[in-house]
């Protein structure tokens, strides 16, 4: 077997992930790719195997590490007694996303791959396999607090998933945008205390219904007396 010529793996990669981002998976050309590289495209099927090959090469230690990363976090979480999750929940998360997104940040590019650029490969359900992993800890997280909204029924797996979807799009908007790091801490933070409020309104329904009752309450007396 021929010896592979040292340094052309790494400039097929540093050409490949340019190309990727410009034209993303679906578009982009080997043979372009080849071009730059100052190599042919049997060097690229010899090393990578085809073109998906190639992409995965570039963005699968990334992705792995996330989804070893965010298991990590929400087994640590539920590793907690019940009384400590209830504590320490709100504080878990804030420290805990700040650990995700300095990752992002060392890792931006191929972040911006998966994100935008994976159509057609098997990275393109990327975020969906995070929702996922987050709707599952989150049912645990609400049977630990007794949450009624999940006895009744009235939150099912369907609506867990389309809040959780938002959220994480919400951060990945950080990648998209290309957020300065901090300005994108202050922005995540921020939609941290949104999202939270709102899953206030899940996880203690009985306060606000006291709240809406007491407001239609006060808007009735107003009406009266005028």
């Amino acid at each position: 077997m021929a010896k592979q010529i040292e340094g052309v793996s790494e400039r097929i990669l540093d050409c490949a992930k340019r190309e990727f981002l410009d034209r993303g998976f679906m578009d982009a050309s080997l043979r372009t790719i080849a071009a730059e590289a100052d190599t042919t495209t049997g060097s690229i099927y010899t090393r990578f195997g085809d073109k998906e090959g190639l992409f995965q090469a570039i963005v699968e230690p990334v992705a792995d590490e996330m989804m070893r990363m965010y298991m990590e976090i929400q087994e640590t979480f539920h590793a907690f007694d019940d009384e400590m999750q209830k504590a320490e929940m709100g504080n878990y998360t804030s420290r805990a996303m700040d650990t995700i997104l300095d990752y992002i940040y060392d890792h931006f590019d191929v972040f911006r791959l998966l994100l935008d650029a994976s159509y057609g490969t098997k990275f393109q359900n990327f975020v969906d396999e995070l929702v996922q992993i987050e709707v599952e800890y989150t049912y645990k997280y609400m049977e630990v607090i007794g949450c009624e909204s999940v006895k009744s029924g009235m939150v099912t797996e369907e609506f867990l998933h389309i809040v959780t979807t938002s959220y994480f799009n919400g951060v990945f908007e950080v990648v998209r945008h290309r957020m300065e790091k901090e300005s994108a801490r202050r922005y995540v933070k921020m939609l941290e205390k949104y999202h939270m409020a709102g899953f206030d309104t899940i996880f203690s329904p009985e306060k606000y219904e006291t709240y809406e009752k007491r407001a239609l309450e006060e808007s009735i007396g107003k009406n009266i007396r005028k």
